[in-house]
């Protein structure tokens, strides 16, 4: 992979050094306080956010994400190309101090999530991809170390029985409706609980099968995980349409959506 894109590159630094500074706090303790939207926020979204936005700065493409500047939607209109940023996606698991939190960066073209990747501090790896590149997991040790990336591949077939993703925050009613559509092709169904965009980890693995996500989230939250799912062949879709989350939208808020891996879409489309 040496010759890959240095936009990429650059993003992948960026993870890796925002995760460091992350940890730095999340083991020296922290205080919390509540944004006007309800949302917490802690000393370690700001300092991401800095450390992410000083590396990418230089390649002069815009920045929309949880703790930037939101810019008008009469400028971002214009944007060919933007990053889309969570500098910590899983505030609340990072302050409940569960581990399950991560760094979201996703590049958007023409509002598609074209390059994701999503990296995990307490871990220490990151998932990425494109379609043009195909997927990889790295450590972040193995950074400069391309021979020990490890490249995945597309999941071959469902998981028996079949296993769910579900956020540990966030639970709706209208999960159950889904549940019924995926009861028509497995007679078992399992949950796995998991916070933030970590879970696109495992839907990436083909060890979960689906992520269906019927309760608010934001553009940064899944750019990221949509972007890595497409480039092995899954899907991201607005529940509603069944057509794939767009990006820099006038509403920056997501619909309602489901993510499924390759063989279940095309068992249940």
């Amino acid at each position: 992979m040496k010759n890959l894109n240095p936009k990429y590159l650059k993003a992948l630094e960026a993870s890796i050094a925002a995760s460091e500074k992350i940890i730095e706090i999340y083991e020296e303790g922290f205080d919390s306080i509540i944004k006007e939207d309800g949302s917490p926020l802690t000393k370690a979204d700001l300092a991401s956010t800095e450390i992410i936005g000083a590396i990418l700065e230089p390649l002069n493409i815009p920045i929309t994400g949880e703790e930037t500047e939101k810019i008008d939607f009469e400028e971002r209109q214009n944007w060919e190309e933007c990053w889309c940023i969570d500098p910590l996606d899983g505030t609340k698991e990072f302050i409940s101090r569960n581990g399950e939190f991560a760094v979201n960066i996703a590049l958007i073209k023409n509002n598609d999530p074209i390059f994701g990747l999503i990296a995990s501090p307490v871990n220490r790896n990151i998932i990425f991809g494109s379609k043009e590149t195909g997927v990889y997991l790295l450590n972040f040790e193995d950074f400069h170390k391309s021979e020990r990336w490890l490249k995945i591949e597309e999941p071959k077939e469902m998981n028996y029985p079949l296993v769910m993703s579900s956020s540990r925050s966030h639970y709706s009613g209208q999960v159950l409706e889904f549940i019924q559509e995926l009861e028509l092709i497995s007679d078992k169904i399992e949950f796995s609980k998991k916070g933030s965009s970590l879970k696109f980890f495992d839907l990436a693995q083909g060890k979960t099968d689906a992520y269906p996500r019927f309760a608010p989230t934001m553009e940064w939250d899944i750019a990221a995980g949509q972007a890595i799912l497409e480039a092995l062949g899954g899907c991201v879709y607005d529940a509603d349409t069944k057509l794939p989350l767009k990006y820099n939208k006038a509403n920056l808020t997501n619909p309602f959506f489901i993510a499924k891996t390759k063989p279940l879409l095309e068992k249940l489309p």
